[in-house]
């Protein structure tokens, strides 16, 4: 997989423009992006229509997320899909916005991540209590929600996540992900 700085790309695009496509959940890039980012949220990214929308004849397509793991992901469905210019950004736009890069920046939103967190929690604390208090059986709940963590450590993949991002709260579908 090819890779560049943000600095790098920063003076590409000041030079020539750049196809940049963030492939992070709306309100993620509605939090904060790179000035010249185009969002297509990786859940969603269909290799060929991206490239035909936002690629270009013999130039790359750029690939950015929060930090690098989910344009990296992106970066292999245009590999495998036969689209082999395809660059991801190095330490995605956290790495942009540190370095004084231009954003846009709107409303802020809970992180999947913490979502995921605070789901996966409440549920592990909800089948403790009802363990202790009404039936054993539901240590069976916690057990269940601690291999989900376990197999989504191992694989890197989250199915809670997963289901989480398709919530309404984490869609864009009307006015409410613009930034103003």
């Amino acid at each position: 997989m090819k890779t560049i700085s943000v600095h790098e790309l920063s003076r590409q695009h000041a030079e020539h423009g750049v196809s940049l496509i963030d492939v992070r959940m709306p309100t993620e890039f509605r939090e904060v992006h790179a000035e010249c980012a185009h969002n297509v949220p990786l859940d969603s990214l269909n290799p060929g229509d991206a490239f035909e929308k936002f690629g270009q004849k013999n130039r790359p397509l750029y690939v950015i997320c929060k930090s690098g793991g989910r344009s990296a992901m992106a970066c292999k469905q245009f590999s495998e899909a036969g689209y082999d210019n395809v660059v991801s950004v190095d330490g995605g736009t956290e790495a942009w916005d540190r370095a004084g890069l231009p954003v846009i920046r709107g409303k802020k939103a809970v992180s999947l991540e913490r979502q995921v967190r605070i789901v996966a929690g409440a549920l592990v604390l909800v089948g403790a209590v009802l363990a202790m208090v009404v039936n054993p059986m539901y240590a069976g709940l916690s057990a269940f929600i601690g291999a989900g963590l376990i197999f989504a450590g191992v694989t890197d993949t989250c199915g809670m996540g997963m289901m989480l991002a398709r919530m309404p709260w984490n869609r864009c579908q009307t006015h409410a992900c613009q930034v103003k």
